[in-house]
């Protein structure tokens, strides 16, 4: 009977987050990433606005605006990631790439060429197959089992190499290279997503036991504000630095470049912890690298040949007097 009753309790705790709860998710996760895309727009206009008035861009509105925004966003990738797993929850982000370019296209007359247009529709293309070959299940579903995840002696060593990693990057490297190296500020705000996405999720399922008020509740609720300072703290510095890059780089370069490494990271990070990827088969798993090659091509598209002045017209020109 204990076993009967060990094996249902532990089918119970494997199950994943009903059709409605995975629906509900991603549409919050999509709504964010949009959101989450014209912040980095917002907050670089604000900031242009203010040097131009000799200001802080403390005092600008538009600069509020896309820090609302960005508050907003963060939220809803806070919900999302309580019903739908975290290696599908960011690939998603990849949306807000595209929009935010498009949104600084006007905003900040920043071009958006027809291969640019082409990386928005890769983007877009490469998140429905992310979406399609996802988890359908997850792996941690209870406070217990996010406890012996978080001991995890491999997750364990991997914090303290992002650790030591952050600190020589804060005090050393950012203060003489920061202004001049976009990978440097990059580096900084990517590396910790490895705390906000994975204390983000913990806090979810740690939520739950407090609000059952289940017998380790109290266990609970220790852990839930101990992952609430770190991710508090990681995204104030997260901020800071992310202000700092808009004052000294293109917010569409900043945005790609920040999706691509911010991803990667997280992925490993929750990987290493939450081991999503146990529930993947191998058909899934290309089709998940194809989807996540695929939007990082269409980012690419939109970055790296954004500064190339041509369009369909003046392609048929060219064809037309080489006929």
């Amino acid at each position: 009977m204990g076993t009967a009753a060990a094996a249902a309790a532990a089918g119970e705790g494997a199950r994943g987050p009903s059709p409605a709860a995975v629906s509900l998710g991603l549409g919050v996760a999509v709504v964010s990433s949009l959101v989450n895309g014209s912040t980095f727009v917002l907050q670089k206009k604000g900031i242009v606005r203010a040097k131009r008035r000799g200001t802080s861009y403390l005092t600008d509105i538009v600069w509020w605006a896309g820090t609302i925004a960005m508050a907003v966003g963060q939220i809803g990738n806070f919900l999302a990631y309580t019903a739908v797993p975290t290696v599908l929850v960011t690939p998603l982000g990849a949306l807000g790439v595209p929009f935010g370019s498009i949104l600084a296209s006007y905003l900040l007359k920043e071009k958006l060429n027809i291969l640019g247009k082409l990386g928005c529709l890769l983007s877009c293309a490469g998140s429905v197959v992310l979406i399609i070959h996802s988890p359908k299940s997850e792996s941690v579903t209870t406070q217990a089992e996010l406890e012996e995840k978080l001991t995890n002696p491999v997750f364990v060593g991997y914090l303290c190499i992002v650790l030591l990693m952050l600190l020589l990057l804060i005090f050393w490297i950012a203060p003489a290279h920061g202004p001049t190296n976009i990978m440097v500020y990059i580096s900084i705000c990517s590396l910790l997503g490895s705390f906000t996405v994975p204390s983000t999720k913990g806090i979810g399922l740690a939520a739950q036991d407090i609000l059952h008020n289940n017998p380790s509740s109290q266990r609970a609720l220790c852990l839930c504000l101990v992952l609430l300072a770190v991710l508090g703290c990681s995204i104030i510095v997260q901020f800071r630095y992310i202000n700092k890059a808009l004052e000294c780089f293109d917010s569409s370069v900043f945005g790609a470049i920040y999706y691509v490494v911010f991803t990667t990271l997280v992925l490993l990070a929750s990987a290493i912890l939450f081991r999503e990827w146990s529930n993947v088969g191998l058909v899934d798993f290309l089709g998940m690298a194809c989807g996540f090659t695929t939007v990082s091509v269409g980012i690419v598209l939109i970055q790296v040949f954004k500064e190339f002045n041509f369009n369909l017209g003046e392609m048929n020109k060219s064809n037309m007097k080489t006929d």
